[in-house]
């Protein structure tokens, strides 16, 4: 483990072997940081929420996953209810000036660019990927493997293995990343016809994910797993846009 000068790390935080701790940064007491984590100059990991209506004496957490990088000015904010936890995930990578709000949930192998902003309650899957300055409004869902384009603004869940840009525009699918996890083609032609089935069909999303669910026609457990996804939330879906193509090809 090593600890620079300055940084501070209150009494009551728990850290794991092999956690670096920069100049400047501050570790609260109700931070729990797994193996490998490295905290860059000036992060603040465990602060209060920003919540008027907040008790400071309540007692919730923040967890940082094993080999998570958090980079200078990053700030973390711990759970609102008492016994609740702010989570990210192992293997995590959040660039300078990010933000993490109160109650989120990040997976293993996320990615936030530089100066990104979560709302409080926002999740977010495994190895998805959020641009530079893009914003997530609270409550909202980024699905495994997504991806946020950068200045995006974001009210509305954003389907797995899907991109996503500007103010709720929802664009196909994520191509370059599913290859990039090495998805064989069957899987790939699954998931665009499920995306075309509930993404780009008229109907309610939820319904049209249960009723392609229903049907048995899908083999893999990623096809499954995009249409599961509309089973749950409570900010609605984004759909794809109309009156042109979009990055889904055939």
């Amino acid at each position: 483990m090593s600890i620079h000068p300055t940084a501070i790390i209150e009494d009551g935080a728990t850290l794991g072997a092999g956690c670096v701790i920069h100049a400047h940064a501050i570790i609260t007491r109700h931070c729990e940081l797994g193996s490998g984590v490295v905290v860059h100059p000036f992060a603040v990991i465990g602060g209060d929420p920003q919540d008027l209506g907040f008790d400071p004496a309540t007692a919730s957490h923040v967890r940082i996953g094993a080999r998570t990088v958090l980079r200078e000015h990053v700030t973390v904010n711990r759970a609102t209810k008492a016994g609740g936890a702010t989570e990210v995930g192992e293997d995590c990578y959040l660039m300078a000036g990010s933000h993490v709000a109160h109650d989120c949930r990040l997976g293993d192998r996320v990615i936030l660019a530089n100066a990104v902003l979560l709302a409080g309650h926002v999740s977010i899957g495994e190895r998805a990927f959020v641009g530079g300055a893009a914003a997530m409004h609270q409550f909202c869902r980024i699905g495994e493997s997504a991806m946020v384009g950068g200045l995006g603004r974001i009210t509305r869940d954003v389907p797995p293995f899907t991109m996503a840009t500007e103010r709720d525009e929802l664009i196909g699918l994520n191509i370059v990343g599913l290859r990039r996890r090495g998805f064989r083609p069957p899987v790939v032609a699954e998931l665009k016809r499920a995306y075309r089935e509930v993404c780009r069909s008229a109907g309610n999303p939820r319904e049209l994910a249960a009723a392609a669910l229903g049907g048995g026609g899908y083999a893999s457990d990623e096809a499954r797993r995009f249409l599961d996804f509309f089973a749950a939330g409570r900010r609605g879906f984004l759909r794809a846009r109309t009156g042109g193509a979009d990055a889904d090809p055939a």
